[in-house]
């Protein structure tokens, strides 16, 4: 796991070495074991390495026979070693034995397909010297992050956008449109980020930049095909293989691999099946319904496994929040993150790599919002349009309790599931705005990828659009952007493509029921855990930000910045402080939204006002 910059250049009067040398440096977290660099006349490359495969030997860039290309590589190859011996049977030669250097070698075998060979999670660029082609790819589920930018004649890439700010001709200027989306799916959507002329590579497609020219092609789509004649014992044989799989393949390290591991089943099957030594866990001294602490010492004592724990508390959470939105690069309004800092902090201070149970509710079926398509009620017998017209009346009735429901139930599916977070809604937003943009309405973001499963049932459709929508802007980005602040490596074997192989293929019957989610995969779980892990409800991630709201130390941070400078330049905000002020009195949970608006406020106090 490590972290790289670059840039293609024309100006002959930039020190590049420094440039280069500064630009990793701002990213010295995600590798803080070595550094190298890469300059010549057309591009300057460098790299943060956190060794893991290959400690001595691995060190990037990594070079082809002739050198003639050159990689910057950030990620795991877990085949790398079935490529490996089937690239030396072509006649490639081979002179490091880490898994990066099956990347360089690979794309002089199969070219762009190289990509569909793979098994991992990966962003990386090989520079060709002769023809001054760049081309570069981001993994299937968009695991490890990828930037690029075209300011003045320098194209910028990398690992984090932090890099770009060492660098003259980049200009630091907020991209309104994206605030205004974000403050719908409380993260960044799709390619634009928050800083202007700054996009991100979307998973799963590769590019290639010369003479000023990107070209960006997908190379990879999930498919969902049920099968719909096969038992429930030949799906949860089929996960267990598949999965089994994945962890062993993911535990390939010349390092100490651990796994985190909360009172949910996803982190307990993985726990249950890794056989680490170490699992690792935190949560908040706010009760049982905030600290999941005693369910994980629990499972760890049955496996058996050491469990390492910690409690966080308030002064933790609220006093490293800034530096936790300046990690993330953009600002992401999950509270959770704050949680997986820690546990990532906790984690890093005994070893380098540890597993997590990100996927499993997209591929599997696991949100609990997945039951709302089956929960049908003698109201949805009443003919669509009449509940269309009865939810644009009661949008306009004060929110009491019944109100959302008629609303919603008077939408179709791709007008009210953005995603698993669904803040602010375009009215909304336009009325908290000072700032007039011409962002998209959420339900246009998501429709490509309604779109493209357009004769899938409802579920089905839900899961596709969190897979290529909230899973990568939320649920991996924190998980990356959290791990690699605290220099460690974060695993996923759900996500992987195996994994998905068979995921992809079962009935909706046996992902979601009227009781249960994510059905076969817990039917899986259950022949390593007892049920009470197998069968706990989802829950997410429980922080406290709700209560704390309420307390007056808390609602006077949040209040002061609701008033301030920034919330002025971009917010009407009288509107913030009656959003706060109502959920502080108990007249309605707007914990939610108010962390929206304030997570932007302290990202963009970071970047915009501190950050030089």
């Amino acid at each position: 796991m490590c972290g790289f910059a670059g840039y293609i250049h024309t100006e002959e009067e930039f020190d590049h070495a420094k440039i280069i040398k500064d630009m990793a440096d701002r990213i010295a977290h995600r590798g803080p074991d070595d550094a190298d660099y890469y300059v010549d006349e057309n591009i300057s490359l460098g790299f943060r390495r956190l060794s893991i495969i290959d400690l001595d030997g691995g060190r990037q860039p990594i070079y082809n026979e002739d050198k003639n290309l050159v990689l910057l590589f950030n990620g795991e190859i877990y085949n790398y070693q079935i490529l490996r011996k089937e690239l030396e049977n072509a006649g490639h030669k081979f002179y490091t034995n880490t898994d990066s250097e099956t990347l360089v070698h690979g794309y002089e075998e199969w070219g762009t397909d190289l990509c569909n060979h793979l098994r991992g999670m990966f962003a990386f660029v090989i520079w060709n010297k002769t023809t001054k082609e760049l081309f570069g790819a981001r993994d299937f589920f968009g695991i490890k992050p990828f930037y690029y930018a075209r300011m003045g004649k320098s194209f910028m890439f990398g690992s984090e956008i932090k890099s770009f700010l060492s660098h003259p001709d980049f200009k630091k200027e907020l991209n309104e449109n994206q605030l205004e989306s974000y403050l719908s799916f409380q993260y960044s959507p799709c390619e634009e980020t928050f800083f202007k002329n700054t996009f991100k590579l979307l998973p799963a497609h590769w590019f290639k930049y010369k003479d000023g020219e990107m070209k960006i092609e997908r190379y990879w789509i999930p498919k969902f095909n049920a099968e719909e004649d096969k038992p429930l014992e030949y799906w949860t044989d089929e996960i267990e293989k598949a999965f089994d799989n994945s962890v062993e393949a993911h535990k390939i390290a010349d390092v100490e691999v651990g796994s985190f591991l909360s009172s949910g089943v996803d982190s307990s099957y993985v726990a249950c099946s890794a056989n680490v030594d170490k699992t690792f866990t935190v949560g908040f001294a706010n009760g049982e319904k905030y600290n999941e602490i005693s369910y994980a010492k629990e499972l760890s004592e049955q496996i058996p496994v050491k469990n390492i724990a910690k409690e966080i508390t308030p002064e933790e959470f609220w006093g490293n929040f800034s530096k936790i939105q300046y990690h993330m690069d953009e600002p992401l309004a999950d509270p959770s993150a704050v949680a997986l800092y820690f546990v990532c902090n906790t984690a890093a201070k005994h070893l380098k790599v540890a597993l997590s149970g990100e996927g499993a509710d997209e591929l599997f079926g696991g949100y609990n919002i997945y039951h709302e398509p089956l929960d049908l009620t003698a109201y949805d017998k009443i003919p669509f349009p009449v509940r269309k017209l009865a939810g644009k009346l009661a949008s306009h009735l004060p929110q009491v309790h019944g109100i959302n429901y008629i609303v919603r139930r008077g939408k179709k599916l791709e007008d009210r599931f953005i995603g698993n977070a669904y803040m602010f809604t375009e009215k909304e937003r336009k009325a908290l705005l000072k700032v007039k943009t011409d962002a998209k309405a959420p339900e246009a973001l998501v429709k490509p990828y309604y779109d493209m499963v357009s004769d899938k049932d409802a579920v089905t459709k839900m899961q596709f659009v969190d897979i290529n929508m909230w899973m990568v802007g939320d649920i991996l980005l924190k998980a990356d952007k959290m791990s690699m602040a605290n220099s460690l490596e974060v695993r996923v074997p759900f996500l992987d493509k195996e994994v998905m192989n068979v995921a992809q293929r079962i009935p909706l019957k046996y992902r979601v029921t009227d009781n249960t989610t994510k059905y076969a995969m817990r039917t899986a779980a259950a022949r390593r855990m007892p049920a009470k892990w197998s069968t706990k409800k989802k829950l997410g991630f429980p922080v406290p930000t709700r209560e704390w709201l309420k307390q007056d130390k808390y609602y006077g941070i949040v209040k002061e910045a609701f008033t301030g400078d920034i919330a002025e330049k971009f917010f009407n905000t009288e509107m913030l402080v009656k959003l706060l002020d109502d959920h502080k009195n108990l007249k309605r949970d707007n914990s939610r939204k108010v962390w929206t608006v304030y997570s932007f406020l302290v990202w963009y106090k970071r970047f915009f006002v501190e950050e030089k």
